[in-house]
């Protein structure tokens, strides 16, 4: 038979991982925001606003609504929205400069 101090040991070790890892996907997103905004700011000097409103205009919604959450405390959905509008942003970005590849302006 175990001792009780050996069936708890597994028990905290497990206990003390998970807490880690929950604080990991709960902390501000810091890098996900500054990528996005990075993301915006490339995709509006490619023309994104020109040649991809649509997406550029999806973009700007998700990253206000990032910033709004961070603003409440919900990190895990600013994280997301982070990163959609990263992902967003980077699309308006490369439909912007295959437009323009496509039809110089003159």
């Amino acid at each position: 038979m175990q001792s009780p101090r050996r069936r708890t040991l597994p028990l905290l070790a497990a206990a003390s991982l998970l807490a880690v890892q929950l604080a990991g996907c709960a902390g501000l997103p810091a890098q996900e925001m500054s990528n996005a905004r990075q993301a915006v700011q490339a995709a509006r000097k490619a023309g994104a606003d020109k040649y991809a409103p649509t997406e550029m205009a999806e973009a700007d919604r998700l990253l206000k609504s990032a910033t709004a959450n961070v603003r409440k405390g919900e990190y895990r959905a600013a994280r997301d929205e982070a990163e959609l509008a990263r992902e967003k942003a980077t699309e308006a970005r490369r439909l912007a400069e295959a437009a323009k590849t496509s039809k110089p302006d003159s």
